[in-house]
């Protein structure tokens, strides 16, 4: 490991601890052990709670590198760090850090942000001068690397940060950003990787997939903020557990509840599982406090990008008393103002819970503290497993994709579009990745054969016949499939966006095209906390014009659905547990009794070593259902097997009711209850 001269590193290191004093901060332990491990050449993962610090532990040391060089001044330019995050609106946070970092330890380097929101103008100046650290996204990273001289770009690359590693793990978008820093290794020798982090459960792993095969032990380390934050979790009970719905539901009437909470300090930030619940919070709580109106906005992914950054600005500057938003505001985005964080409906996961719960107190040693409005009343049960869960530390793991062929296919179109490249240089690089250190020179033949002919299957297709083959390097020529392909980079597949503007002229945002399709002209509906009236589609946009109709459709987006985790469907097993042994601490629970004496009375409260097995006889016949209580994930997979075992005796039709967690009764009347 190059080792740095000791008396030169203690005095950046007072630099450093300098400038934080003149913020009125002290450095953390682990910000300082950051420092020194990247002063001495080491590369890893930076795991802490939210709201701890992170950024500044691995940001400050690349700056006072460059001073320990001398190359903080005009005279030497072009691209030292590169700054990865996952969503667009953590990048506005990291680029107002960067800047304030630089200022306060006195360097003239520039800070740059793309991401597909940024202008046409911008990158074209990006392009003739780099900035010193770039903040990018890792499908941006890659249309970087499909440009033509795209190498030169990086020559002088001595780092990147990969923020909020383990949001990317566990995807396709970690095969990705796996591959492109395969290739940056290689464009920049010496180049050192960092990962940031929240808590998961595998973190020796997570570091192996984000350095991949090359990188020798002794440069590897995992630095931990061990500082407990303390969280806590509050469950929003309903009024009347009778009249609460069984399942289902956005859990728009619980909008009363929250009321209280704009209140009580200065921001809330009230999250949804989807973009379609967000719109019915933001519509109910207009309706509740029409004086709430300019006070409350939305946030979410298919807004404009003016419209997103308005909401964090006026975040920023204690102009709203509430956010409703997705996971577009998740990961590491610091509003100070925030003092209280709502989780509508059950997150299915720890680590998600935890991390919007660090929304608020987002501070060294502040208190955390998030609300949980179930929508349906077995989702109570959510509400006392997310506090166990929570107390206990009981993270998910995030298991790696691997050997994921088709972002390896997309990969090599990219280097293809930009300065092409020699597959015996870039298998080298591909098998020093940890998604694909197996792959087999007959896989590897035949990922070459796909993007050249389309393979045995294409073949006789012209529009797969992509990459060509001049004198050993694979190159793509036709400029109409360079610019298609830089237009689809990415992983996440969708319906085709329909972007919605108003027919005088502004954009709103984009919704998908199978709601679109559904609307005929002169339908309502409600998209960005607006009343819109739909006109017509013109050139892929949707026209609209404000309408006074009060009532009308909310948009659907696909993808809503989300699996309960292994950790939260374990923990979930134990409250109903509780539940069978009659134990009544907890106050959701106690909410819960008449529900659970009915299902006692009527069929069974199964125990954590038992499976709930129920029939009901109606006109259409005799049913049964199974409940594991285990999520969606496994009740499909359950649902399957059955299916098919059961189909190879006798022809028969299933009916999967995933992850409803309601209990029927085996003779069950018409009772609503």
């Amino acid at each position: 490991m190059p080792m740095a001269k000791a008396p030169a590193d203690r005095t950046l290191l007072t630099t450093a601890t300098r400038w934080f004093a003149t913020q009125g901060w002290k450095p953390q332990i682990f910000q300082r052990d950051a420092w020194k491990a990247y002063l001495q050449g080491a590369q890893g993962l930076l795991t802490a709670p939210t709201g701890m610090g992170k950024t500044y532990a691995l940001l400050v040391p690349i700056l006072l590198e460059a001073l320990r060089e001398g190359d903080g001044t005009k005279a030497k330019r072009g691209l030292r760090a590169i700054w990865i995050a996952p969503i667009r609106a953590l990048t506005k946070e990291i680029e107002l850090s960067a800047w304030q970092a630089i200022a306060g330890l006195g360097l003239d380097w520039t800070v740059g942000v793309r991401t597909g929101d940024t202008s046409a103008n911008e990158r074209t100046k990006q392009k003739k001068a780099m900035p010193e650290i770039l903040i990018t996204t890792p499908e941006s990273l890659h249309v970087l690397l499909s440009q033509k001289g795209g190498a030169a770009l990086f020559e002088r690359l001595r780092c990147v940060v990969v923020d909020e590693w383990h949001e990317l793990l566990g995807s396709k978008r970690a095969v990705q950003m796996e591959l492109a820093l395969s290739r940056m290794r290689s464009l920049a020798p010496g180049m050192r990787t960092w990962g940031i982090s929240a808590t998961i459960g595998n973190l020796e792993e997570a570091l192996d997939v984000l350095l991949g095969e090359e990188a020798g032990s002794d440069h590897r380390m995992i630095i931990r903020g061990d500082v407990r934050k303390r969280i806590e979790v509050r469950t929003v009970l309903p009024p009347d557990i009778r009249t609460f719905p069984w399942a289902g539901h956005a859990g728009v009437r619980a909008v009363e509840q929250v009321m209280p909470l704009l209140h009580q300090g200065e921001s809330t930030l009230i999250f949804t599982n989807t973009r379609s619940f967000a719109e019915r919070w933001y519509q109910r709580m207009l309706d509740v406090d029409p004086e709430l109106s300019g006070l409350i906005a939305l946030h979410h992914g298919s807004l404009s990008r003016e419209l997103r950054d308005w909401t964090e600005t006026a975040l920023h500057e204690h102009r709203l008393r509430a956010v409703i938003c997705t996971s577009s505001l998740d990961l590491g985005v610091d509003f100070r103002p925030v003092s209280n964080v709502v989780q509508v409906g059950g997150p299915k996961n720890v680590a998600r819970f935890i991390q919007r719960a660090g929304r608020s107190g987002h501070q060294p040693r502040a208190v955390s503290r998030i609300h949980f409005v179930p929508t349906h009343a077995m989702e109570l049960l959510e509400g006392v497993a997310l506090r166990h869960a929570v107390a206990a530390r009981r993270v998910e793991q995030r298991i790696p994709y691997t050997r994921s062929f088709d972002v390896l296919c997309q990969y090599l179109v990219t280097l293809a579009v930009g300065d092409g490249f020699r597959q015996e240089e870039v298998l080298k690089e591909v098998r020093g990745t940890f998604s694909f250190r197996s792959i087999t020179p007959d896989e590897w033949n035949w990922v070459l054969g796909f993007i050249t002919t389309g393979g045995p299957s294409l073949l006789a297709y012209d529009e797969f016949r992509k990459v060509e083959v001049e004198d050993g390097r694979y190159v793509v020529n036709d400029r109409r499939i360079a610019l298609r392909h830089r237009l689809s980079i990415g992983t996440i597949t969708s319906d085709t966006a329909i972007r919605v503007k108003y027919i005088s002229g502004g954009y709103i945002g984009s919704l998908e095209e199978s709601f679109i399709s559904r609307l005929k002209r002169g339908d309502v509906f409600w998209f960005a906390g607006r009343n819109l009236e739909f006109l017509s589609v013109h050139n892929m946009e949707a026209l609209v014009r404000k309408s006074e109709v009060t009532k009308g459709r909310v948009p659907s987006w696909m993808g809503g659905r989300m699996p309960l985790s292994s950790q939260m469907s374990a923990v979930l097993r134990e409250v109903v547990q509780q539940a069978a042994e009659d134990d009544r601490r907890e106050p959701e629970l106690r909410a819960l009794a008449p529900l659970l004496e009915k299902q006692r009375e009527r069929s069974h409260i199964p125990r954590s070593d038992e499976l709930l097995v129920e029939k009901l006889r109606t006109r259409e016949g005799y049913h049964v259902f199974l409940y594991p209580f285990e999520g969606r994930a496994v009740h499909e997979g359950i649902t399957a097997l059955l299916a098919y075992r059961i189909g190879l005796l006798t022809p028969m039709a299933l009916q999967h009711r995933h992850e409803r967690l309601r209990f029927r009764a085996s003779e069950r009347s018409r009772d609503p209850h």
